[in-house]
């Protein structure tokens, strides 16, 4: 039996009901966090393997996602996100790509770029301070064909 597609319904239910009355940031945090590690666990597993480290990625990114959540407003996600596409995109590896919104801030580090079978990508590191604390987030991105780069682990 195929557990994948009660996580997909389980989550898509969390995500109906944090828009009861208007999701607050941390709810934003949990599912879009358990969306988004999902998706990468997803990547790593195979057989019933991979419906574990779906599950995994998933529960992982819902912690992130909510300690981000809870502190950032949806234009400070955003501001976090173009800064992310922003050092994949044209950053040069080691150099930081800052960003700021309102009373939070972070930083992108790239590393080079390389090749996995003909995707372009790279790794990267994601600062954010919160509450004067960092919270960092290391992953790999490939570029896609539509041009966006997409988290890969």
């Amino acid at each position: 039996m195929r557990i994948a597609p009660f996580v997909v319904i389980g989550v898509t239910s969390l995500a109906l009901a944090a828009c009861q009355g208007g999701p607050t940031n941390q709810q934003v945090g949990i599912v879009s966090g358990a969306a988004l590690g999902g998706l990468v666990g997803n990547q790593f597993g195979s057989g019933s393997g991979k419906v574990a480290a779906t599950i995994a990625g998933g529960l992982v990114g819902a912690f992130i996602g909510n300690a981000i959540g809870v502190s950032l407003d949806a234009q400070q996600q955003q501001r976090a996100a173009d800064a992310q596409f922003e050092a994949l995109e044209t950053g040069r590896p080691g150099a930081p790509v800052d960003w700021q919104q309102g009373g939070a801030r972070g930083e992108v580090i790239p590393g080079p770029r390389y090749r996995v079978n003909s995707y372009e990508c790279r790794d990267y590191t994601h600062q954010i301070w919160i509450d004067g604390q960092p919270q960092t987030a290391r992953g790999t991105a490939c570029r896609q064909p539509d041009g966006t780069w997409r988290p890969v682990n």
